[in-house]
C-alpha cells in the first residue's frame, strides 16, 4: 500500500484512528443484527475537515498491519491526509459502538480500546522530529492522554517536541470519563500537558475536571464562558485562543447550538442556531475545532472565526459518521444565510 506524503503540512495531529460500528436506522443494541461502519477518531476528524477546507494535514498514529488498519488509513487518504508518519504494528484496531438517541433517549457509546495498536504505543517509537518536520501546528486532545498511560507518555513526547521545534500547539480538552482508568486522575496529568497550548477548545465541565475551574452555574452562558476564560489564562500561560461550543434544548425538543471565542483577551459569541433535526451529533465538536483552526490559520477576525467554526459544528450534525464531509462554500453559505431546507438545483 502506498501512502501520501506532504513535506510541509500546515497541521500535524496525533491520536487514535478507530472503526465505528453504529446501530442502523435508530435501532438499539438489543435490536441490531448488523452495524453501519465508519472510521473515526477525534483528531482524525479534525484533519479530515481541515483537509476538505484546503489545509494540508498529516496524521500521526499507530495501526495494525492488516486489512482493517490499511482500510482505516485509506479513509484518511481519500481526504488527502499525509499518512507517511503512521507506524505499522500492534495487535488490533480500536473500535467503538454507537446507539443513536433521539429527542427522548440519549445516544450511547461503548468503547473497545484496550490493547490496541495505539494504546500500547511506547515512548521512543515515534521519531517526532521527522513526524513534525515541516508542520506549523501540532494538534492533540485529551483522549490521547486518557486511553492508556503509555499513550499519554507518547503524547507528552509529541507536545515537548512540538514546543522545541517552535510549532503552534492546539489542544482539545475532549474529556471522556470512561477512558480514564489507568489509575491517574485527569487533574494529575492534563495541567502539565496543556501548559504549552496556544489554542484550546474546551467545555465548562472538562475545565473543572482537568484544572479545577469553577464557574457560576446560575449565570448566563456568556458570563460562565468569561469566568472560565479568565481562569484558564492563569493555568495555561501561553493561551491566546479559547473556543467553546454550547448546546441547549429549546422548545419542542429543538436543539440550540452556538459558540464562543476568547482571542487575545477579547470575547466574541456566534449567532445561535436552532437545529430542526439532528442526523448524527458525534464529531460535531471536532468539526467546530477544525473550523476554529482553519480560521486561525487564515487570520480570520475573531467574530468571523467563531461564526465559521460554529457553522462547521452545525452542518456536521446533518451528516452520518464522524467525518465532517463539508465544503467551505457550504459553511460560508450557512454563516451568511442560516439554515435552509431549500433544494439546490
Amino acid at each position: 500500500m502506498s501512502f501520501i506524503h506532504n513535506p510541509n503540512p500546515q497541521v500535524a495531529a496525533f491520536g487514535e484512528l478507530m472503526m465505528r460500528l453504529s446501530c442502523p436506522n435508530g435501532l438499539r443494541f438489543a435490536q441490531a443484527d448488523s452495524f453501519d461502519t465508519y472510521y473515526a477518531g477525534a483528531e482524525a476528524n479534525v484533519c479530515v475537515l481541515l483537509s476538505r477546507l484546503g489545509v494540508s494535514t498529516r496524521y500521526i498514529t499507530r495501526l495494525p498491519e492488516n486489512d482493517l488498519g490499511y482500510t482505516a488509513a485509506d479513509h484518511l487518504q481519500r481526504n488527502s491526509i499525509d499518512t507517511s508518519s503512521i507506524l505499522w504494528n500492534g495487535q488490533k484496531l480500536g473500535l467503538y459502538f454507537t446507539e443513536n438517541g433521539n429527542s427522548i433517549r440519549t445516544t450511547r457509546v461503548i468503547y473497545d480500546r484496550k490493547n490496541t495498536a495505539f494504546t500500547t504505543l511506547k515512548k521512543g517509537e515515534i521519531d517526532w522530529k521527522k513526524a513534525l518536520n515541516g508542520a506549523k501546528y501540532f494538534h492533540w486532545s485529551g483522549i490521547a492522554a486518557a486511553v492508556s498511560e503509555s499513550a499519554m507518555e507518547v503524547c507528552k513526547e509529541g507536545i515537548q517536541a512540538a514546543k522545541e521545534m517552535g510549532l503552534i500547539i492546539s489542544a482539545d480538552f475532549n474529556y471522556r470519563s470512561t477512558l480514564w482508568d489507568y489509575g491517574k486522575h485527569p487533574s494529575e496529568i492534563m495541567p502539565e500537558l496543556l501548559q504549552y497550548s496556544d489554542m484550546v477548545v474546551a467545555d465548562l465541565d472538562s475545565a473543572n475536571v482537568y484544572l479545577g475551574v469553577e464557574t457560576d452555574k446560575n449565570a448566563e452562558t456568556e458570563v460562565r464562558f468569561e469566568q472560565c476564560a479568565n481562569a484558564l489564562k492563569q493555568h495555561i500561560p501561553s493561551l491566546k485562543t479559547l473556543g467553546m461550543s454550547f448546546r441547549k434544548s429549546g422548545e419542542n425538543f429543538l436543539h440550540q447550538y452556538s459558540g464562543a471565542i476568547m482571542h487575545e483577551g477579547g470575547l466574541h459569541f456566534s449567532k445561535i442556531h436552532t437545529l430542526p433535526a439532528i442526523t448524527d451529533q458525534i464529531g460535531s465538536g471536532d468539526a467546530f475545532t477544525a473550523g476554529l483552526l482553519f480560521s486561525r490559520i487564515n487570520n480570520y477576525e475573531p467574530s468571523e472565526a467563531i461564526n465559521f467554526a460554529t457553522a462547521c459544528g452545525v452542518i456536521k450534525q446533518s451528516i452520518k459518521g464522524d467525518f465532517a464531509l463539508i465544503r467551505k462554500e457550504e459553511v460560508e453559505s450557512l454563516v451568511k444565510s442560516g439554515i435552509s431546507g431549500r433544494i439546490l438545483r
